[in-house]
């Protein structure tokens, strides 16, 4: 069972909208909007920027990355009764991991920002592979290193991207709404389900047709 990171299991929306922000501001003299940076989450920072402001790219993911480092451990949040879930999960021995197109060292400073390094490992980040979600590659690869089958395992995320590189990877997708994506985005990607709450997404899980 493979989770996203971002606004799935830390939530972390709050400082990648004021990263984004504080970035564009220091780089380009505006603001990004919030509705605007909320439909780059998902992606990595070096094709957000690449792909909109290729001449100012590299100045913006370091502004980016200065802010949102000195600013994580006061604005990433745990959510509710996710940790709990995890530990059941993993008591009943299911094979647990974490796939996000963050580089590796952020990924390592969120988890431990929520207290979740220990349960759940790093299996997927942005260095590790060429092509990044909504390619199935990064799920593929998690697969293979934790000796599994696609068709065995659930991919949990909260965009879009996270849905489509899922369904492509032949994975079972769930698509949960505490994130960047909103019910009605993600209903539009037809994963296996959409849940709105811990509570949900755990009975999504335990449920017969969950692998």
């Amino acid at each position: 069972m493979l989770f996203d990171l971002d606004g799935t299991v830390a939530n972390t929306i709050p400082l990648i909208l004021a990263s984004y922000a504080r970035a564009t501001m220091s780089v380009l003299g505006t603001p990004v909007s919030e509705a605007e940076s909320r439909l780059w989450i998902g992606e990595t920072l070096a094709h957000t920027f690449n792909t909109r402001f290729p001449e100012h790219s590299e100045k913006l993911v370091a502004a980016y990355l200065s802010w949102n480092v000195a600013n994580m451990d006061q604005l990433v949040q745990r959510y509710e009764n996710l940790e709990e879930l995890i530990i059941y999960l993993k008591r009943e021995g299911v094979v647990l991991g974490v796939v996000t197109s963050k580089r590796r060292s952020s990924a390592e400073q969120t988890l431990a920002a929520v207290g979740l390094t220990a349960l759940l490992p790093l299996v997927g980040c942005m260095e590790d592979t060429a092509q990044h979600k909504p390619s199935p590659d990064p799920l593929l690869r998690a697969v293979e290193l934790l000796g599994r089958r696609p068709d065995e395992c659930v991919y949990v995320g909260d965009t879009p991207f996270d849905l489509q590189a899922a369904k492509a990877a032949g994975m079972a997708a769930i698509g949960v709404t505490w994130g960047a994506g909103s019910r009605e985005e993600l209903d539009a990607e037809g994963g296996t389900a959409i849940v709105g709450t811990i509570d949900e997404l755990r009975r999504e899980l335990l449920s017969p047709t969950a692998s």
